[in-house]
């Protein structure tokens, strides 16, 4: 009896080579490591921190994953291997610990960890969306103002110590009129010495008011959005524009109570068995909007500030009087008033994604005001 022959079997189609890889980003070079799926290394060099050089070298790779950790570059070399063909994921460097606070810490080492946390679990990474190049421009006029701010006060603070030493002072005045005409009536020699101190402070001020123009000319035309934020008392259009410029979307919060995890404002946790001690807060996410925030709640707090529910809350953290809002000035005093400060700054961010989220208008007493069906809401 003759067998029947056997079905031949299909051949099995062709797997298509995985690769991922991890970058260290440098200033001047970069150091990649590449992993097969075997896990084992199959390439690993460096790469100029430019663009040409990082699409002809990591371009080849396209379709694979790339990680690398945010940084100052991050932001244009994700845009451009993504450009590439590369699926890019920008790590949060605060969550890895692995890297950071390594003993053994080399450019070479934090790529190959990069690339076997990316392996492993993409989730490790902690990864982070850079906000759009549009965005990005926008604020980096911001961050710049910032930058001119702070120069404004150290030569300020350098004026009025140069002017002790010689046994005068400059008078009081807020920064914005500080300038040549404090010495005035000196003696010309010692006119000379600080006028041109004076004078750098008057060109900073002029360059402060020519991005507080752009600045509130793009918060009308380019982000409309702003003007819901700017019905909240002590809010201008530079807080504004910054909280809706650094978060970008406002979908990407599921949550207005998770603003205060993502802005820093809440206490960091090192829970452990029955161990739970009390932590200052985790001072996570973005420092410069942080500190507007703080500065809006203690403009609020103060005696400028309108009565609101926000102001309210803050005087009873800081243990104020409404009706005698002066305070005793001991160290126990501040601190509840520093306190306050901070949990105002909470709270007013998560009211500024809530007014940006939903479309509402401000109401100074939200906590207490009806809902539709006629019952008072919990604050």
């Amino acid at each position: 009896m003759v067998p029947k022959p056997k079905p031949e079997r299909e051949a099995p189609e062709a797997v298509a080579e995985r690769y991922w890889i991890g970058l260290d980003l440098g200033d001047q070079t970069s150091s990649y490591c590449v992993l097969d799926q075997t896990g084992e290394v199959t390439a690993r060099g460096t790469v100029k921190t430019r663009e040409a050089d990082l699409i002809r070298v990591l371009g080849v790779y396209q379709g694979n994953q790339l990680a690398m950790e945010v940084g100052t570059h991050s932001a244009w070399v994700s845009r451009t291997l993504e450009g590439a063909g590369l699926q890019v994921l920008v790590a949060n460097a605060r969550k890895l610990r692995l890297i950071t606070q390594s003993q053994h810490k080399n450019d070479e080492k934090d790529a190959e960890d990069l690339a076997r946390l990316l392996r492993a679990d993409p989730k490790l990474l902690s990864p982070i969306v850079h906000r759009s190049q549009e965005a990005q421009k926008d604020l980096t006029r911001i961050r710049a103002r910032a930058g001119i701010v702070q120069a404004r006060t150290k030569l300020i603070n350098m004026a009025r110590g140069l002017a002790k030493s010689m046994g005068k002072r400059l008078g009081r005045c807020a920064a914005e009129k500080m300038g040549v005409q404090q010495v005035e009536q000196w003696e010309p020699e010692m006119a000379e010495l600080l006028r041109p101190v004076l004078t750098l402070i008057e060109a900073c001020t002029l360059t402060i008011e020519t991005y507080d123009e752009k600045i509130a000319e793009n918060s009308e035309e380019k982000y409309p959005d702003t003007k819901r934020l700017r019905q909240v008392p002590g809010v201008g259009a530079l807080t504004a524009t910054a909280f809706v410029l650094t978060l970008d979307d406002k979908h990407r919060i599921g949550k207005s109570r998770q603003m205060g995890p993502v802005l820093g404002l809440t206490p960091a946790r090192r829970q452990s068995s029955a161990s739970d001690p009390e932590l200052r807060i985790s001072k996570e996410g973005d420092r410069y909007l942080r500190s507007l925030l703080v500065q809006c709640a203690q403009w609020m707090l103060s005696r400028r500030g309108p009565d609101c529910e926000l102001k309210r809350f803050g005087q009873r953290v800081a243990g104020i009087d409404p009706q005698n809002p002066v305070t005793k000035k001991d160290n126990k005093s501040r601190k509840r008033k520093k306190i306050a400060v901070v949990a105002m700054a909470r709270k007013l961010g998560v009211l500024l994604h809530r007014l940006w989220v939903s479309g509402e208008p401000y109401h100074p007493f939200y906590a207490t005001k009806t809902n539709r069906a006629g019952n008072r809401r919990v604050a």
